[in-house]
């Protein structure tokens, strides 16, 4: 691993605090469940790609939230459905996918290990993930050219460009590389805020999918946390041809997501950080509109994408 690859100091010890209201064994095994069958329906579909309406893309794709038991909040202006657009999001979590596609489906950038991953890796590739090897800088320019074919294409291109999943509670930073992409092909930008609260508004750790931690492990805390809710803010599109380079757009992108008002993290009790019962939530604000849904089942996201808890961009 290069000493260049962007990475979070986030560990599921020492930042992941397991919730105090946590539902029961057969319920998280039905949300999981739930999820692992519509993320199959997904794959299945999969190849008629253009011809399945956006509508019902967004709409499977807030499903499965919601059938991992998450409530799904969204907030802000709607994201420009025609024309190539670079999603940008902080990353926090497996759900962030398809929280996204959420917002507008795009094919998304992970990084190449999630290919050799078992099923999981098969379902990315069949989804149309373009794939980026983080470790190997000489293959930058030929993937941001890649992201430019798709966005002139008129498609839309989702990343995570802090390079590597954050607890929520602390984020990293935009890597300007991948911007270079939409500069290359006069796409917009959409940058999408993210976050997850528990059911008293508190800033919750649960969803988090840092460090080492499995994603087994990651996907049976979010099945088995109750009023888990995930907030989703759609910030105005920018326009590429207004900045005169991508360090300046990733820092008007990064402006919008990274650099809002957040609760000051208190340092986790050595007991929190050691004990059986693992980590537990930290307090904070919230936020308003619903998009419905109730819970039922889960597993994993959409389009197969399953950025993981190492991030999905190269640097910039």
């Amino acid at each position: 691993m290069s000493v260049w690859l962007p990475g979070a100091p986030c560990t599921p010890r020492m930042c992941v605090r397991a919730t105090a209201s946590r539902t029961g064994v057969v319920r998280a095994v039905l949300r999981l469940t739930a999820v692992t069958a519509l993320v199959l329906a997904g794959a299945v579909l999969s190849p008629l790609g253009g011809l399945i309406p956006a509508g019902a893309v967004r709409r499977w794709s807030r499903t499965v939230v919601r059938a991992a038991g998450v409530r799904v909040r969204v907030t802000g202006a709607s994201a420009p459905a025609a024309g190539g657009l670079l999603l940008v999001a902080n990353h926090i979590s497996w759900l962030d996918v398809p929280l996204l596609a959420g917002v507008r489906p795009a094919r998304m950038l992970a990084k190449a290990e999630i290919r050799r991953w078992p099923v999981a890796g098969a379902l990315a590739a069949r989804g149309g993930v373009l794939f980026i090897e983080r470790d190997r800088l000489r293959a930058l320019p030929a993937t941001v050219e890649r992201i430019a074919q798709v966005l002139r294409s008129g498609r839309a291109v989702a990343v995570f460009p802090e390079g590597s999943t954050w607890c929520g509670r602390a984020q990293g930073r935009f890597r300007r590389a991948v911007f270079q992409a939409a500069l290359d092909a006069g796409a917009r930008v959409q940058p999408v805020r993210i976050g997850y609260r528990d059911g008293g508004g508190a800033v919750s750790t649960a969803a988090a999918f840092v460090g080492d931690d499995s994603l087994l492990a990651s996907l049976w805390r979010v099945a088995s946390t109750r009023g888990l809710v995930a907030e989703v803010e759609v910030l105005p599109a920018l326009a590429a041809d207004v900045h005169p380079d991508r360090r300046a757009l990733a820092e008007a992108a990064g402006a919008g997501v990274l650099d809002a008002p957040r609760e000051r993290p208190s340092p986790l009790p050595a007991a929190d950080r050691h004990g059986p019962r693992g980590p537990r939530p930290a307090v904070g604000g919230g936020r308003r509109r619903v998009v419905r849904g109730r819970t039922a089942a889960r597993r994993q996201p959409a389009a197969a994408a399953i950025p993981g808890n190492a991030g999905t961009v190269a640097p910039g």
